[in-house]
């Protein structure tokens, strides 16, 4: 299948497209790297590509490759549910995304097992993924059940009206809140890590304290992502010393070896219905192993008092 248009006004490549198709840039982005547009003939791969008038443009529109499945074998708490969108609390230790390096069962998997499976131009299996956790990170996620609610869901995570705070434990509290913004990328001497690197991609993150453990050795923080990174939070801390208990990647050592996972937990989303334009806010509950952690090391009056939504945007009056 293949579709046809004509130019007639300048314009980008990307912008032009996401408006005639009707579908986010990151689609838009995935279809023109796989060379699935010409423009007056010719494969262009350049997502800023400047459009003129009467150039024509043919789009390719690739069969679904479907994935391999693995068979389900858990179940995913649901915060909130209706017919354009489904907010989850994704457990730790769950991939989100199938990939040729997964061998067990993702979300996705268990979003084939709802029934939830969205047509996507760029060939790939979308599910209503809008964005992602990193396997040993717990909490709230937001999928899309419909195209309409995934481009408009990813609008807003482009404009920054869809919004996360993280909660984080780590092995020596922060000497005061913190903003850092120091650019990420792919780590050059370990794939398997990001790193702070001056030519990456700009990311931006803010550190909140909210309690130190009753020996002062840990301290509860609170994290809230100005851009989506890969290991953004886990990265930036790391660049001033600091760690996610568990977090053997980015550096901690210590004699918690028992835990299997790093306390990093996606706490709180906050975005506007896709299709009421309702302002929606959900919390995702904490992990029992984390619970469990806090009330063992902590003040828990004080913690419960803290773990309110309202509190914890408060702690960000720092920012400018």
């Amino acid at each position: 299948m293949h579709k046809n248009f004509i130019v007639f006004e300048e314009s980008r490549l990307d912008k032009f497209l996401s408006e005639k198709l009707g579908e986010s840039r990151n689609q838009i982005e995935q279809l023109i790297k796989k060379e699935y547009v010409k423009v007056d003939d010719k494969i262009i791969t350049k997502t800023g590509y400047k459009l003129k008038e009467n150039q024509e443009i043919l789009v390719e529109l690739p069969e679904v490759e479907e994935s391999i499945s693995f068979d389900v074998d858990f179940d995913v708490e649901i915060i909130y549910e209706d017919e354009h969108i489904l907010v989850v609390n994704k457990p730790y230790n769950l991939v989100v995304h199938p990939a040729a390096s997964v061998k067990e069962p993702t979300l996705v998997d268990w979003l084939k097992t709802k029934n939830i499976s969205l047509s996507t131009i760029s060939g790939e299996e979308r599910h209503g993924i809008v964005h992602r956790l990193d396997k040993g990170t717990s909490g709230v996620m937001v999928v899309a059940k419909t195209n309409e609610a995934h481009v408009a869901l990813s609008k807003q995570l482009e404009d920054k009206t869809m919004g996360r705070y993280y909660l984080a434990i780590i092995d020596m509290p922060l000497k005061d809140n913190i903003v850092i913004d120091r650019p990420i990328a792919r780590n050059p001497n370990n794939r398997l890590k990001m790193g702070i690197v001056e030519k990456g991609k700009n990311a931006k993150t803010a550190f909140a304290k909210l309690d130190i453990s009753k020996d002062e050795k840990y301290e509860l923080i609170c994290c809230k992502l100005f851009t989506g990174r890969t290991h953004q939070i886990r990265v930036h801390l790391n660049s001033i010393n600091r760690h996610i208990l568990g977090d053997n990647l980015y550096g901690f050592k210590g004699e918690l070896n028992k835990i299997n996972r790093f306390y990093l937990h996606a706490f709180n989303l906050y975005l506007i219905h896709p299709i009421t334009n309702e302002k929606m806010d959900f919390k995702a509950n904490i992990t029992k192993d984390i619970n469990e952690f806090l009330s063992e090391n902590f003040n828990m009056e004080t913690i419960n008092d803290k773990l309110d939504k309202n509190f914890i945007r408060s702690a960000f009056n720092f920012i400018d």
